[in-house]
């Protein structure tokens, strides 16, 4: 807190809203760009040695596909240089769900591209240089599959979510010293239904599920045992967590119990805490694999068995695919330009949490600031004699609640119930 003329104000806070592997992320979109640029100079300079225009087609097309990546290493590094800039108003979070909307509006015109000219060549069959196109093909697939490696990279199970970071201590994730070394766990709810992950810290260690379970104590009184399966390096229990995730907890592992304590923390649940200018990224590259792929066997059919119309029955599949990709995309960063809310779940809580000692939430305004950064402005009325603060500290369980502004409106006991 600052003081001004006596008064106490709180301090500038930070208007920072980038995604914790922002950094991470925009190496590993450079690194593909290099990738393609290589794979691009490689491909022209070979077709023009050797006489290819097939292979100049591709080294052009490979162009394009270092330009979209371009996209998104540039809003990664703009916003990051910018972050603090104050005529950015609420930061340079948005930066890349912005980056991702342009992204799927040009992966649907090369979808819209793609599907005319399939259709063209449906209509009127042109010759294929299958000696040429196969390996091309090949080609491309096996950059594709490099460039989506190098952008997941530590993304596992499909839902983005990184296991390298150093353990820690909060509501949702507690380090456990046992006889064998450390191990954590975690409430993990990633895009998944709320489960208990449980998994050592030592290198090549791994725990029994057999040997493993969690008792969880409710304030009430109530009782249930969790237990447990391997996932393969890391054990998830069987059941889901019930809300609310504020209990004790005995950890059975192996013939030892400790005892942990979780708090209620929620955090930002599906598109809100996505970080789209990555997806963008990863639905190019799978487009232009998923196409490869169709590509590779349509050809493949067609010297075969001499259907021809297979090459282009394969293009409209793949056109298709890319467009469905990219309206997906569209709809969930168009949503968060937009400023619609990201998240009800998270507002049907705020909603709960404020009225449920009598007080009425008369506006919320809930919207995203960046991947996992949510500004919200609560509006309450109350009877009561209580102040921005306890509200401020009631939601602070709402972890991704970066930029909170209160208004309090205390209001008459006997008139509300008098016009009742």
């Amino acid at each position: 807190m600052s003081e001004i003329g006596g008064a106490a104000f709180p301090a500038i806070h930070s208007h920072v809203f980038l995604s914790e592997g922002h950094q991470k992320s925009e190496r590993k979109t450079w690194a593909v760009i290099w990738l393609c640029g290589a794979m691009m100079v490689v491909e022209i300079v070979g077709g023009w040695m050797f006489g290819s225009i097939a292979l100049i087609a591709d080294g052009l097309h490979m162009s394009t596909h270092a330009g979209a990546m371009l996209l998104a290493a540039l809003a990664y590094t703009y916003a990051r240089r910018y972050a603090d800039d104050p005529r950015f108003t609420f930061g340079t979070g948005k930066l890349g769900d912005l980056a991702g909307f342009t992204s799927a509006i040009i992966l649907a015109m090369i979808a819209l591209l793609i599907g005319y000219e399939a259709i063209s060549r449906l209509l009127e069959p042109v010759p294929i240089h299958f000696a040429e196109a196969i390996p091309i093909a090949v080609l491309g697939l096996a950059v594709n599959v490099a460039s989506a490696w190098l952008l997941s990279g530590d993304h596992h199970h499909g839902h983005g979510h990184s296991h390298d970071h150093a353990p820690h201590d909060d509501g949702d994730t507690h380090r456990i010293a046992t006889d064998d070394g450390d191990v954590t766990l975690e409430v993990f709810e990633d895009g998944v239904p709320p489960r208990f992950r449980l998994q050592s810290e030592k290198s090549g260690a791994r725990l029994s599920a057999a040997a493993a379970s969690v008792e969880t104590v409710r304030p009430d009184g109530a009782r249930q045992i969790f237990s447990f399966e391997d996932r393969g390096g890391y054990l998830e229990s069987v059941e889901e967590i019930p809300e609310p995730h504020a209990f004790a907890a005995n950890v059975r592992i192996g013939a030892q119990t400790y005892p942990v304590s979780f708090e209620e923390h929620e955090h930002a649940h599906g598109s809100a805490a996505r970080d789209h200018n990555m997806r963008a990224a990863l639905v190019h590259v799978m487009a232009d694999a998923a196409v490869s792929v169709l590509v590779i066997v349509g050809l493949l059919l067609a010297r075969a068995f001499g259907w021809l119309w297979m090459d282009p029955l394969a293009g409209i599949i793949g056109a298709c695919v890319i467009a469905s990709w990219s309206s997906g995309l569209i709809r969930d960063t168009g949503a968060i330009l937009l400023d619609m809310n990201p998240d009800r779940r998270m507002a049907d809580n705020l909603k709960r949490c404020i009225e449920d000692d009598g007080d009425q939430l008369v506006d919320l305004h809930l919207w995203r600031l960046g991947p996992g950064h949510l500004g919200a402005i609560v509006s309450v009325a109350t009877a009561k004699q209580q102040e921005e603060q306890y509200y401020r500290a009631k939601l602070a369980r709402f972890r991704s609640l970066s930029h909170l502004t209160i208004e309090v409106k205390h209001i008459d006991r006997s008139v509300s119930a008098s016009v009742a």
